[in-house]
């Protein structure tokens, strides 16, 4: 179905959000746009909103599975804002948002959907998952020049580390169970990207409330929200496989002609299964066996 604006489709469709997880896709251009669509239609959301310019074109299968609305997708801080559009209008749903080019996964994500990770969360009196935004790109940038190829994709499997997150309102002192995380392109690259745009850390997966809001550095004013994990144990996390900044790094005509490739001694193929990025660290388990 098709929608002019965002706030159209909340004025006249915000019913079918009572009942989540709701994915809400953001689309910068038509890049790997179907990939994604079909991701997480398979990952079990039961309802995909769809934001992109009304010129992108979309296949005309997809298009009839999903709510296609018109958007400005680069207007400053057009995610964000969609976002706590939603969350006003859809209280106490589950709400999950990515890029075009973004995949989530969820330990066992093979054999249990979203929903089933949700409800494992939920009965953890848990409210939000912390993602790692983990780096793909193609490993021959001489057939794929804008480094997006699901087929060919690899990943760093070390250089990720953590700091701890300052608290302005407490003299800088470190907020509890919050860290800022950092590695993949924006660390081995980070001459090329601002200084404000490095973590890999996103609360993607969440429950809407009442006066919850996304903030630009995609944390929310709710600090509990913020957090990777509970006072009393590890909680799942789950982790977002995206192109998105090596798309960006090759695209850009000021670090286009610095980057011939971005495969170093840690890249490894990338196997599309949860296994392999628990394995590697990058996905926390928690108690969910």
């Amino acid at each position: 179905m098709r929608h002019q604006s965002l706030e159209t489709f909340i004025e006249t469709q915000a019913h079918i959000l009572a009942k989540g997880p709701v994915a809400l896709i953001l689309a910068e251009d038509p890049v790997e746009l179907a990939g994604t669509v079909s991701h997480h239609i398979g990952a079990g959301f039961r309802q995909v909103l769809l934001l992109c310019p009304a010129i992108i074109p979309l296949d005309p299968t997809l298009e009839q599975t999903v709510h296609r609305i018109d958007h400005d997708v680069h207007a400053e801080g057009a995610m964000v804002r969609a976002v706590n559009l939603l969350i006003v209008a859809a209280p106490e749903t589950w709400l999950y948002y990515c890029f075009n080019g973004e995949y989530l996964f969820h330990p066992f994500c093979e054999t249990r959907n979203v929903r089933e990770l949700i409800a494992f969360h939920v009965e953890e009196r848990r409210d939000a998952f912390l993602s790692y935004v983990i780096d793909l790109y193609a490993g021959d940038l001489g057939r794929f020049p804008n480094a997006v190829a699901p087929a060919d994709a690899m990943l760093d499997r070390s250089g990720y580390y953590a700091l701890g997150r300052p608290d302005a309102a407490n003299h800088n002192h470190p907020k509890e169970r919050q860290l800022d995380f950092f590695g993949g392109l924006r660390w081995r690259f980070e001459e090329h990207v601002p200084e404000n745009r490095r973590k890999i850390d996103r609360i993607a997966l969440f429950r809407a409330l009442p006066d919850l809001r996304l903030r630009e550095d995609f944390t929310f004013n709710f600090e509990e929200y913020n957090t990777y994990a509970c006072p009393w144990h590890n909680n799942i996390t789950t982790a977002i496989m995206s192109f998105r900044t090596a798309k960006a790094l090759r695209t850009n005509p000021g670090s286009r002609g610095d980057i011939p490739t971005f495969r170093w001694h840690n890249s490894v193929p990338f196997q599309w299964q949860s296994q392999q990025l628990m394995d590697l660290g990058l996905m926390e388990p928690g108690q969910w066996f």
